[in-house]
């Protein structure tokens, strides 16, 4: 075994512990930690596959700036600790076997359809510049439309985290 595959895996490992760590915490900073445990893990992941802007890009955009604003949000919201309940017959009843499917189908398409076979010169995007062209030129409209939906969700968070008082103030002004 190589050491390539030994950190792939030991990534991987990492990758999947918080992953179950984040559905496991019961307070809400401590799954955003764990998210972004799993980013910096997925990011040394692309580092190992030799994709070292992905990895650049993983860390800046999603581990630092959209985990800043998870964690903002959280804040904002003033959320505590997450009550547990028994869950719902229902999604024990369907999500269960659900989920067994939809695991045996992922499993099946990755198995079946997995590109393993060499790829050509030329046939990836290439260096950071081509790929900023490829986002700022064909792929500008939807950037766009992501920035305005992210903007659209804090909005939203401060309209939730705001008091009734302090709306019923304003309301009377």
């Amino acid at each position: 075994m190589s050491i390539h595959l030994i950190m792939f895996i030991a990534f991987g490992v990492v990758c999947v512990a918080g992953a179950i760590n984040l559905l496991a915490q019961s307070h809400p900073i401590n799954s955003a930690l764990s998210l972004i445990a799993v980013m910096g893990a997925l990011a040394g992941e692309f580092l190992l596959l030799g994709a070292e802007f992905v990895a650049a890009v993983q860390v800046i955009v999603y581990a630092g700036a959209i985990m800043v604003l998870f964690v903002f949000v959280i804040m904002l919201l003033n959320a505590g600790a997450e009550e547990r309940t028994q869950g719902s017959r229902v999604a024990i009843i369907l999500g269960v076997p659900g989920m067994i499917l939809g695991s045996v189908l992922l499993a099946w398409v990755v198995l079946k359809h997995s590109g393993t076979q060499a790829v050509a010169v030329g046939a990836l995007p290439g260096p950071p510049s081509t790929i900023g062209q490829l986002l700022f030129h064909q792929f500008l409209l939807p950037f766009e439309i992501t920035s305005v939906l992210i903007l659209i969700a804090i909005m939203g968070a401060v309209v939730l985290a705001s008091k009734p008082e302090a709306v019923q103030k304003r309301k009377e002004h």
